[in-house]
């Protein structure tokens, strides 16, 4: 690990909160013959989605477990990924509110488009947005501990990335999660040696990372990260290291001189200049999301990587960059999954007969599956599928048996009456026992709450709710620690989606 990049980590850990275990991590990267696992993700409001406090969580079982393998020590590390610009994806946080339905929280956009995250700071809605969260949680204690936390770091004035890095360095201090942030101006100098090899090898590499589409492609796999022709994997910020930043593309002037386009502007920078830029000022270029991956292992001694599912998949796409640049890949680590199932929950499931997995099924699938309250002179649907067993499809069998006996040209009609008879009856009863539980408010109230709870919008549950949707509710601590037992129980490598139950 280069001796600056150490210095620069040194000085980003000692402003977040004071943490012995993240001193004694420090300590063991500067001793060397230690590893990382490293993890990322944007700097979220409040955290984000709950999948960035799982991704840290994960790092820190997998680095706990490859180290109790190998005997080498291994450090978890939390990667910022502040050089990107998108704020609409960063902006908001989206919580339950005491009626059970999501509440998204948002931070006003004030312009600044294409300015790395890093550059953002918090504004004074920041605190109206607390007091928003403070309404959604039930009183308690950890509504309490999580809104002090909160209140303490999210302040006006302060930036996103400074935000973010406190509350998750305090979060997981016992566990000595490292945080770093590449937005550095003697970090951009560690990485310039490969910005250079992108600008000066943009064809070659362009060419490599086609080849592998193409090979990803005949095996029936989707490209993750569009591959942009005769760009350089790098973003140039025009007006300064604060400014905004633009993907650059080359360009070959009929003379034969290359020069660099700025997607999405007309401008365009000579080949020379774009060099003597990077060399006087590196922190004016950032990564895109394919070279990311390898700044992060030429400065940090990567083990492992753990990732998320889009993440994981455009993994696929880099082995020609990681030969390119003459690096070993490192073990891609899925991170773990979860699904907060609480007491409340765990009770309307049971009144239901359903699994907390249940909910992801198609919303007219969970629903045919419900007991439903039969209204009196109502038939049973369980009822009307025992009378197409017993009486219906015995009398079909009989006329179609009857039929084919007349000659073999009538087989294939009979054995479609059987079919289109079983499937238009079975359709037929699953729309009535769709409309008797539609019917039941009570059965569908309690669809509703699952849902929200579980599979809100149709989509995974540590996806849609942000971090203080739960820790306000479950509490810091616990929530850590029902994740942290959960994966020593099941291993930190696991795939499944694990259900924590407070």
């Amino acid at each position: 690990m280069p001796p600056t990049v150490l210095q620069v980590l040194r000085e980003q850990q000692a402003i977040l909160p004071p943490s012995a275990a993240r001193q004694a991590n420090l300590d063991r990267l500067a001793a060397g013959q230690t590893a990382v696992v490293a993890t990322g993700q944007q700097v979220g409001l409040f955290l984000g989605p709950l999948y960035a406090f799982y991704k840290a969580a994960s790092a820190i079982a997998v680095a706990r477990a490859l180290e109790a393998e190998s005997g080498v020590r291994c450090v978890p590390l939390f990667w910022l990924q502040t050089e990107d610009h998108d704020f609409e994806e960063i902006r908001s946080c989206t919580v339950a509110g005491r009626d059970g339905e999501p509440m998204r929280l948002v931070l006003p956009d004030e312009g600044g488009a294409r300015v790395s995250v890093a550059q953002r700071t918090l504004p004074a809605e920041v605190s109206e947005l607390l007091d928003a969260l403070e309404e959604s949680l039930e009183p308690g204690p950890a509504a309490e501990e999580t809104l002090a936390l909160l209140r303490d770091h999210y302040q006006p004035g302060k930036s996103m990335a400074a935000a973010f890095a406190q509350v998750m360095a305090a979060v997981f201090a016992d566990e000595g999660l490292l945080v770093f942030n590449p937005r550095e101006a003697r970090v951009a100098e560690q990485a310039a040696p490969l910005y250079r090899v992108c600008i000066d090898d943009c064809e070659a590499i362009e060419a490599r990372l086609q080849e592998r589409h193409a090979a990803l492609a005949a095996a029936g796999f989707d490209e993750q990260v569009a591959v942009r022709e005769r760009g350089a994997l790098i973003f140039f910020h025009r007006d300064g290291e604060s400014g905004p930043r633009f993907r650059i593309q080359r360009k070959v002037a009929s003379a034969g001189e290359t020069s660099w386009g700025l997607a999405g502007s007309a401008e365009v920078i000579s080949h020379d200049e774009l060099l003597r830029t990077l060399a006087r000022s590196p922190l004016r270029f950032s990564t895109s999301a394919l070279l990311r991956p390898i700044v992060q292992d030429t400065l940090l001694p990567t083990v492992a990587y753990v990732g998320g599912p889009g993440e994981i998949n455009y993994f696929a796409q880099l082995s020609p960059l990681y030969a390119h640049f003459g690096l070993a890949p490192p073990l891609l680590v899925p991170r773990a999954r979860f699904r907060c199932v609480d007491a409340r929950t765990r009770r309307w499931l049971g009144q239901l007969g359903l699994s907390a997995a249940d909910l992801s099924a198609p919303p007219d699938e969970l629903r045919a599956r419900l007991p439903a309250t039969i209204p009196e002179g109502a038939a049973d649907p369980k009822q009307l599928r025992a009378w197409v067993a017993s009486q219906i499809a015995p009398t079909v069998e009989k006329i179609a048996s009857a039929v084919e006996a007349a000659g073999p040209h009538l087989q294939r009609p009979a054995k479609r009456v059987r079919a289109s008879v079983a499937h238009g009856m079975g359709r037929l009863i699953d729309r009535y026992a769709r409309t008797l539980v539609e019917r039941d408010e009570v059965t569908a109230r309690r669809i509703r709450r699952l849902e929200l709870a579980l599979f809100p919008n149709r989509t995974p549950q540590e996806r849609t709710y942000g971090w203080p949707s739960l820790a306000g509710r479950v509490g810091i601590a616990a929530l850590k620690r029902l994740v942290l037992d959960r994966l020593r129980a099941v291993g930190p490598f696991t795939t499944d989606v694990q259900d924590l139950e407070p």
